[in-house]
């Protein structure tokens, strides 16, 4: 049995998907088990990683695990997977605990989640996407008005589409030889922000624009859709990537097989969101 934790958000849900299609047994796990839409044949259990109470039975009888990074104390989910006989951890960790420090609060919360898995004693294997793809979703607002508003239009990166992510997680879950490893992960190519939104409007087939304003406009602006303290190291990261040489990683299609998405790609399969 595979227990996928966060099974409602992009990653988690294609992981989901994936493990059905391939005819793993598979617990889709959620605070709100209502809100699950899963294949048929997946478990649905209620699971909150910050309630060891609720995991006894949401971790029982699995042999590995997908684990979502929420915020909280890490040592709660682990300890109890630990304690299920859970042999295996898949986290979805992030980019940023390369760069963790002071400044860099997603970083340093994801590294401590990646230590509580080291410090276990479990087969671990940690994914470190990049900026995903699916952040471009926060803009649909703006983009519906063709205006984008942010504070660093050459901010560049190389999105990542969630179902890549998964793609890799799937194969560390249900494969040998990826324990012991931490993955860097990007999309295939590097784009500025203002590349992102013009390659949105090419898709949708109207033109959409890029307009700089103020830091503080940007925080009010990206404050609607995350947590403000988060929305703040965003930014800070997108201060840095001004200065970030490109750097394209190989890694999706070395462990699956296959080129990861274009930014494009992803902005077709998901034009519906920006209409």
């Amino acid at each position: 049995m595979i227990v996928v934790t966060g099974a409602t958000g992009g990653v988690g849900r294609e992981v989901v998907r994936r493990l059905a299609a391939v005819g793993r047994p598979v617990r889709a796990l959620s605070r709100r088990p209502e809100t699950l839409d899963v294949p048929a044949g997946v478990e649905i259990g209620r699971g909150d990683l910050a309630d060891p109470a609720t995991l006894t039975d949401a971790f029982a009888g699995a042999d590995a695990l997908f684990l979502y990074a929420t915020f909280g104390d890490p040592r709660i989910p682990v300890e109890a997977a630990k304690a299920a006989g859970v042999r295996r951890i898949v986290l979805l960790s992030s980019i940023a605990v390369e760069s963790a420090g002071p400044d860099n609060p997603i970083g340093d919360h994801h590294r401590a989640v990646e230590s509580a898995i080291e410090e276990s004693g479990l087969a671990w294997t940690h994914l470190r996407p990049g900026g995903f793809a699916s952040n471009a979703l926060w803009w649909a607002p703006e983009v519906r008005e063709g205006v984008v508003r942010g504070a660093y239009p050459s901010a560049s990166t190389a999105p990542i589409d969630p179902v890549d992510i998964a793609a890799v997680g799937v194969h560390a879950l249900t494969e040998d030889g990826h324990a012991g490893t931490a993955y860097p992960l990007s999309g295939p190519e590097w784009l500025s922000q203002a590349d992102q939104v013009r390659i949105i409007g090419e898709v949708l087939g109207r033109p959409v624009r890029y307009e700089q304003v103020s830091v503080e406009e940007a925080l009010e602006v990206m404050a609607r859709n995350i947590d403000a303290r988060y929305a703040r190291g965003a930014l800070e990261i997108q201060k840095k990537l001004l200065d970030q040489p490109p750097v394209v990683l190989p890694t999706v299609e070395k462990v699956t097989g296959r080129p990861a998405r274009t930014f494009a790609e992803w902005v077709a399969a998901n034009a519906d969101a920006f209409r």
